[in-house]
């Protein structure tokens, strides 16, 4: 079982950081409210987790690797229904520092909360319910691996990172994407070296979530920590797991994407996001088809259904998927400025159909079209977290100042604000 103790006996606490000591939370809190929090840079990020290494374990790591959360440009809530997804990599990461052991013992530390927590059993002994919080992440895909036949010896891990956590934009994948990552390198499995092969870690990262954590998502996550390139958007199939790299340049347009995020805090492991998943399966056995994604007639599928929940649920599936390919269309035309319309109705349709928006999602959006948005949107599984904008490069200040004046207005913590720029997957960086 797992058994914790403090950091050299100092107990939770700030991260040090390039030789100084910063307190991540302290730092947002003292933040001007209409300021873009920057990433790290891989300098920065690689530094903090070996700093935090070596004060942890007193030994030098293997080495350091990295893994982004995501943005979800359009196609929320299709990945698990078979359909069609347009992340992008985040410059947000997570870094993990690793050194292999030569014995099955699994010793972690993170900045989440500064406890140094050891395994004293073999792997495969960890099971759902067992581990929770960030440790579920991190010791899961070791088990995944293990589970799924790979030689996995024991190992120390650091983690800091500075993508947002329960912001909608998978610092849990980022996790488990970077440890993956990580045992892979330092156990000789060459899963990273390929396309085909970081699919296969997606699929354990899924796996981990669905029955360790008991998150009932898709794949969307840990593809876009895996499998994106800078400078894209990843077009991903859910039902082939095919992707196909789009060009998303969006300073080329002088366009910038700011993401607004709303401090509204979610979990996947709760109820909300598991019943509209099980909604959707079930409106698929009633109409005979494997996923959502194979309704070819809507209007008749539609007809079919009983009840009115179903019936939204499968609509705004079914035209999201739609919505996504009409995007790409547009992107691949060079019509960029023309996604507005299709980013305003994939919100609409998560507020009304999919009800998975929340009212800080919903202010944030319509501050931001209000204030000349190219277009709005949530982005993630809803319930809070995060929502997005295109904006004119020249206007983004004015939307910014928009979002936070509308969530003072109506008596909101204020936003945080960040900026979505296509990034690179997951790789080791030290």
């Amino acid at each position: 079982m797992f058994v914790t103790s403090p950091i050299n006996g100092a107990g939770a606490g700030p991260v040090r950081r390039i030789g100084v000591i910063v307190d991540t939370q302290q730092d947002l809190q003292e933040q001007d409210p209409q300021e873009i929090v920057p990433a790290w840079t891989a300098q920065e990020g690689a530094e903090g987790a070996v700093a935090l290494f070596e004060d942890t374990f007193g030994q030098k790591a293997d080495g350091v690797w990295a893994s982004p959360g995501r943005v979800n440009i359009i196609g929320e809530h299709t990945d698990y229904n078979g359909g069609l997804c347009l992340p992008i990599a985040l410059p947000h990461r997570t870094y993990v520092a690793l050194r292999r052991r030569d014995d099955a013992e699994v010793r972690l530390v993170s900045s989440f909360d500064g406890e140094v927590l050891r395994w004293d059993g073999a792997l495969p002994d960890v099971h759902p319910g067992g581990v929770r919080g960030w440790v579920g992440y991190t010791a899961g895909i070791a088990w995944a691996l293990a589970g799924a036949g790979h030689q996995i010896s024991g190992f120390d891990a650091a983690l800091v990172s500075c993508v947002p956590t329960a912001a909608g934009l998978s610092s849990s994948a980022a996790v488990e994407c970077a440890v993956g990552l990580a045992l892979d390198d330092v156990n000789g499995l060459g899963l990273g070296a390929t396309d085909a092969g970081r699919a296969a870690l997606v699929d354990l990262a899924v796996h981990t979530e669905n029955d360790l954590v008991g998150a009932p998502t898709g794949g969307l996550d840990q593809a876009a920590s895996l499998r994106t390139a800078e400078g894209r958007a990843l077009l991903l199939d859910c039902q082939d797991g095919s992707v196909r790299q789009v060009p998303f340049d969006l300073a080329a347009e002088d366009l910038e994407l700011l993401v607004i995020d709303t401090r509204a805090k979610h979990s996947h492991a709760t109820g909300g996001y598991g019943q509209r998943r099980a909604t959707c399966e079930a409106a698929a056995k009633t109409l005979g088809v494997g996923t959502l994604r194979e309704i070819t007639d809507l209007d008749g599928a539609l007809a079919r259904l009983a009840d009115d929940e179903p019936v939204r649920r499968v609509r705004h599936v079914v035209t999201e998927i739609q919505r996504v390919r009409d995007f790409v269309a547009l992107v691949e035309a060079g019509r960029l400025l023309d996604v507005g319309p299709l980013m305003n109705a994939s919100h609409d349709s998560l507020r009304d159909d999919y009800e998975v928006t929340c009212p800080e999602l919903d202010v944030a959006v319509d501050a931001a079209r209000s204030a000349g948005a190219i277009g709005a949107r949530m982005t993630g599984g809803g319930f809070g977290g995060c929502a997005i904008a295109l904006v004119d490069a020249e206007k983004r200040d004015d939307v910014a100042a928009a979002a936070v004046a509308a969530f003072a207005e109506h008596g909101f913590a204020a936003p945080r604000l960040y900026a979505a720029i296509p990034s690179a997957a997951g790789s080791r960086v030290n």
